[in-house]
């Protein structure tokens, strides 16, 4: 069984950037789609992107501030988040769609956007 590890997440100020990584104990290939969701307070969890390795996908409100990429050798995810604003802060988790029908998730990483 695959286990996803995130991290980079942390406090930053609106307008900032930062870079979450994803780890997997296995190939990314276990997966037919790996990405970001994220969850506020009060809110449902949320599609950030996910990629299949040829296409990406996008929350319509997020596009052109966030970029996802993978890195198979690596066998890590990254999401680049730019221009962050106050209502981005959130959790966010790493996913994989696994070719077994189970979902991975992995425990969060908080991302708070304050000033």
């Amino acid at each position: 069984q695959v286990q996803l590890v995130e991290s980079g997440g942390g406090l930053v100020q609106p307008g900032g950037s930062l870079r979450l990584s994803c780890a997997a104990s296995g190939s990314l290939f276990s997966f037919y789609v790996i990405g970001w969701y994220r969850q506020a307070p009060g809110k449902q969890r949320e599609l950030v992107a996910n990629t299949n390795g040829a296409t990406t996908n996008y929350a319509d409100s997020l596009k052109g501030r966030f970029t996802i990429s993978r890195d198979n050798a690596k066998k890590a995810v990254y999401l680049q988040m730019n221009n962050l604003k106050p209502e981005d802060t959130a959790v966010y988790y790493c996913n994989g769609k696994g070719w077994d029908s189970i979902d991975y998730w992995g425990q969060g990483t908080q991302v708070t956007v304050s000033s």
